[in-house]
């Protein structure tokens, strides 16, 4: 019996082995011709195998995308939960902010997989998808620090820094004309979000006021 066990642990790890190889293979593949060229047919010679042999360890093409992104995700966790060197809530917003765009900007095969919808018809398993549902969890605590609470800000947040980490990918790919503006774009949000709170804290006070005898 315990002999059995340890075969199983032992075909387990083999075939998880396997698959992280394939996994490499599938990334390095993609780092050097772009996600759109990636194919099977490439893969298995970047992985040194035959084509059938993806097979016996992936069911399908997109089954070795959802390997690819829940390994995207996990890094993507990891480097926005790393600590913080200040206390500050708007300067911990504004490294968060920071960090996301370079992360985005260093690995452009990665960001179109993660963030940009680029493989038709594909959707990440609710496994793969868990650590960006965390990332997004622990952004919303932090804008929460700042005040800012409301979903369409949250929206409008995850929107701007989408687009500034777009802009700098498709028009000036290793260079900062856009991840430079990061810090210039937070202070604006938290201005607005916050002069839109106040308006709407002092709209409601008035109604108030208005209803009293």
């Amino acid at each position: 019996m315990v002999q059995k066990e340890l075969t199983s642990d032992w075909r387990g790890a083999r075939r998880q082995s396997a698959r992280e190889v394939i996994v490499d293979a599938a990334w390095a593949l993609v780092h050097k011709d772009g996600l759109a060229a990636f194919n099977l047919r490439d893969l298995a010679k970047q992985a040194g195998v035959t084509t059938p042999t993806l097979y016996a360890y992936f069911d399908s093409k997109h089954a070795i995308y959802d390997a690819m992104f829940g390994r995207g995700a996990k890094e993507f966790v990891d480097r926005m939960n790393e600590p913080f060197d200040t206390a500050d809530p708007p300067a911990m917003l504004a490294s968060s902010a920071q960090r996301f765009v370079e992360f985005c900007t260093s690995d452009v095969g990665r960001y179109h997989l993660l963030f940009q919808r680029t493989v038709p018809d594909f959707e990440p398993s609710a496994e793969s998808y868990a650590p960006a549902v965390r990332a997004l969890d622990a952004t919303r605590k932090l804008l929460a620090m700042n005040g800012i609470t409301q979903l369409r800000h949250v929206d409008l947040w995850t929107a701007m820094l989408n687009g500034l980490a777009d802009q700098q990918v498709a028009n000036d790919p290793g260079g900062d004309r856009w991840t430079r503006l990061v810090a210039e774009a937070v202070t604006m949000f938290l201005t607005h979000c916050r002069s839109t709170q106040a308006a709407r804290t002092s709209k409601a006070k008035s109604r108030i006021k208005g209803v009293q005898p």
